[in-house]
């Protein structure tokens, strides 16, 4: 991208975001890498760094083994791959819960080593003075209710949401605390295609679903699912890509080619220099 292109490029802002309430549905995907962030840059409102790379990315069972020195490696590899998205990083599990002034020192560290325009919290009603406390002091947050990940250990698993009386007030009453603390935005995840719809009603905050139906006003997918890497995804994913296929053709190719001496072949070859005529 040449220089007079990246100084006419803006990023998409917290306001720009928080305006599209009932509007225009914000596109929101995960990102990892430069590359990969580049390639969505174009299409997305939003790229999340989202604590999902422990799983996707590093191999781990869940999330909650990702530190904060991982988010902000990815975080900063997105900021060099993107130019116009907004871009989010998730404060992963143990950074953020022990207090408010926690929260801060975690947020200011990847908003000054990354460039992000922003923080998501998993946010249950005691996060609501958290979020507060981060809003008041510059910190854009993005909230995050009904199913979190990072409680994967106590809840037993990842289950969805708001299918009971008692989880649909429970939820409801996060998405109420965090929109009135001042989140810029909500990622529900997990729930009741009716919750998510009464959630997304009720609030002034613009919502986005994963797993939540249509009726919020975004959606956002990992990347790795979109493209269809593995062989499982969960139920509220569409692939819309079978990369899974075509990466075990290539390499199939490649290793049948490296045995059988086809590659490199003279046009994927250096040679010497003809010495010049006397």
């Amino acid at each position: 991208m040449s220089a007079q292109t990246q100084e006419t490029v803006k990023r998409i802002t917290v306001p720009e975001i928080a305006a599209r309430k009932r509007g225009e549905p914000i596109v929101c995907l995960t990102a990892y890498d430069a590359p990969t962030a580049g390639l969505l840059d174009p299409h997305c409102d939003v790229l999340l760094v989202g604590d999902s790379l422990g799983m996707v990315v590093h191999g781990l069972p869940n999330t909650v083994s990702v530190t904060l020195d991982m988010m902000i490696l990815h975080g900063q590899a997105v900021m060099r791959g993107s130019r116009r998205a907004m871009v989010v990083v998730d404060l992963p599990f143990g950074s953020y819960e022990a207090s408010k002034e926690a929260a801060y020192a975690a947020s200011v560290r990847v908003m000054q080593e990354t460039g992000a325009q922003a923080v998501k919290l998993e946010t249950g009603v005691e996060m609501a003075e958290t979020v507060a406390f981060l809003v008041k002091r510059g910190i854009p947050v993005m909230g995050h209710i009904g199913l979190r990940p990072q409680a994967v250990l106590a809840e037993g698993g990842f289950k969805a949401k708001g299918r009971t009386d008692a989880e649909r007030e429970r939820v409801m009453a996060e998405a109420v605390a965090i929109s009135e603390a001042g989140a810029f935005c909500i990622v529900i995840e997990g729930v009741a295609e009716s919750l998510a719809r009464e959630i997304t009603e009720t609030i002034d905050t613009p919502t986005i679903g994963i797993g939540a139906s249509a009726a919020c006003d975004g959606q956002v997918l990992v990347i790795t699912d979109v493209l269809g890497v593995f062989d499982w995804a969960p139920k509220f994913v569409r692939k819309y890509a079978d990369l899974r296929t075509e990466i075990d053709r290539a390499a199939a190719s490649f290793a049948s080619d490296v045995r059988a001496r086809r590659f490199p072949a003279e046009v994927e070859t250096y040679f010497s220099k003809k010495p010049a005529s006397s």
